[in-house]
């Protein structure tokens, strides 16, 4: 628990932060924000985990406007019909207001959430009942997870199942959404899982199919060559 002395010095930062983003970092884009005051057109829907660590528009290099960024615990996202709530609609808005052609849902290394799910005892879990019934949306991805790790073992290869097994079961639950399952039907939109290594800052990609983790440059290649 921080002191009365660091939360002042914390927020202190950020208000040095957004006087700088002021002075100097918006005059040097104020073109880009001219063109964005009036309007959005992401092409994106970018769901990824809260964790302070991931920064969707880093990673990515992309621009404010690029991407349609929905963050929580965990980057999951309930079956249509069963939390009816913020994600569901932000999707809803991302797809039929925005008209995002791709869906991105990004999991990461060392994930809080997924550790909470291995161990929920050390993790304290049951101290936190909205977080530990919100988790239940990735439950199926423990289960998975399970048939190759141990419940107690929290090590760096287990937390990768985990999180990856997650990230192939919310692009399952977001076929379950209306608008989603419609945009398929059309072929006017990708959906596409992620996992994002902190420490080396290596992106793979999930395949859905083959339940596998394929390097980046492989499904670059892919889309690349492959007929529209």
């Amino acid at each position: 628990m921080p002191t009365c002395s660091e939360a002042r010095s914390s927020l202190l930062a950020l208000l040095r932060g957004a006087e700088h983003f002021n002075t100097e970092v918006f005059p040097a884009k104020e073109a880009l924000f001219a063109g964005l005051a009036t309007g959005q057109s992401p092409s994106a829907l970018f769901i990824a985990c809260a964790d302070s660590r991931i920064d969707p528009s880093l990673i990515t290099q992309t621009d404010p406007g690029n991407l349609f960024i929905l963050r929580n615990i965990g980057n999951l996202v309930p079956a249509y019909g069963e939390m009816l709530g913020g994600v569901s609609a932000a999707v809803e808005y991302a797809v039929m207001a925005l008209e995002v052609s791709t869906i991105i849902v990004c999991g990461h290394s060392d994930c809080g959430a997924m550790k909470a799910l291995l161990d929920p005892e050390k993790s304290g879990l049951d101290t936190m009942p909205t977080v530990k019934s919100w988790l239940r949306n990735a439950e199926a991805a423990r289960a998975a997870t399970l048939t190759a790790f141990r419940a107690d073992d929290a090590g760096p290869a287990t937390v990768r199942c985990i999180a990856e097994q997650n990230v192939l079961l919310q692009l399952a639950h977001l076929r379950t959404h209306p608008a989603v399952v419609a945009r398929l039907a059309g072929r006017t939109l990708f959906l596409q899982g992620w996992f994002y290594d902190i420490g080396s800052g290596e992106i793979t990609i999930l395949d859905e199919q083959t339940r596998t983790s394929v390097p980046i440059d492989t499904v670059i290649k892919r889309l690349e060559t492959e007929p529209a």
